[in-house]
C-alpha cells in the first residue's frame, strides 16, 4: 500500500510539526491520512516503527537532494557549493534532517534507535526502515562518497581521489558547522567558495 504509507508518513510529519512526538497519537495520524488505525499498525507495526519509517524517508529525501545538487551544475566547485547550501537549507527547514545531521534530537522529536530493530513486517519499506538508520557520521560518509563518485575524472590516480575525498568531506563538515552556527551574508556559499578556491577539485 504505497499510497496509504506515504499519506500516513505525511500525516505523521504534519503532526510532528504541530506538537511533540510524545503527544502525536496513532489514531490521529490514521484519521488525518484517511485510513483505519488497523491499516496504520499493519503498515508500521508500532509508533516506533512509524518514527523509524519517517526518519528513513527524511534521510532518503535529504540524500536525493544531495544527488540533485551534485548533478545540477557543470563546475565541480558549484556542485559542492550546491551540496553545502542544500545541507544547510535542509537542516533549517526540516527538524528531522537537522537531528540526523547533528545527532541532536531534542525532546520534541522521535528518537528511534540507530541500530536495526527486529522487524516482523511483511512490507519491504518497513523492513528497510527497521534496519540501521544513518548516524551523522554515516551521512557525512554517504554524501562524501556520492560527491567523489560524481566528481572523479577519468584516469584519476588514487592520490587524486583521496585528495578529492578530503575536500568533499571538508565541504560537508563546513556546511554542518553552519547548521550549528549560521553565518551572515551569503552564508555557507561564500565560506565554501573560499575554501574551494584553495583546494584541488577535479
Amino acid at each position: 500500500m504505497p499510497a496509504a504509507r506515504e499519506a500516513l508518513l505525511d500525516a505523521a510529519y504534519t503532526a510532528l510539526a504541530r506538537r511533540p512526538w510524545s503527544a502525536v497519537r496513532m489514531v490521529d495520524v490514521a484519521a488525518a491520512a484517511g485510513v483505519s488505525r488497523q491499516t496504520l499498525y499493519n503498515e508500521f507495526g508500532s509508533k516506533d516503527g512509524l518514527a523509524r519509517a519517517l526518519v528513513r524517508r527524511e534521510a532518503d529525501g535529504y540524500l536525493a537532494g544531495v544527488d540533485r545538487a551534485l548533478t545540477g551544475h557543470a563546475d565541480p566547485r558549484d556542485r559542492l557549493t550546491a551540496v553545502a547550501e542544500w545541507t544547510t537549507a535542509g537542516a533549517r527547514d526540516n527538524a528531522l534532517v537537522r537531528a540526523m545531521l547533528t545527532g541532536c534530537w531534542g525532546e520534541r522529536l522521535p528518537t528511534p534507535a540507530l541500530p536495526p530493530v527486529p522487524s516482523g513486517s511483511t512490507a519491504p519499506a518497513q523492513r528497510r526502515a527497521d534496519g540501521p538508520l544513518p548516524s551523522p557520521a554515516d551521512l557525512v560518509a554517504l554524501v562524501r562518497d556520492r560527491a567523489v563518485a560524481l566528481l572523479t575524472g577519468p584516469g584519476a590516480s588514487r592520490g587524486d581521489t583521496a585528495e578529492l575525498a578530503r575536500t568533499c568531506e571538508l565541504v560537508i563538515r563546513l556546511a554542518l558547522s553552519c547548521v550549528a552556527a549560521p553565518p551572515a551574508g551569503n552564508g555557507v556559499a561564500d565560506l565554501v567558495r573560499g575554501v574551494l578556491h584553495r583546494q584541488p577539485v577535479q
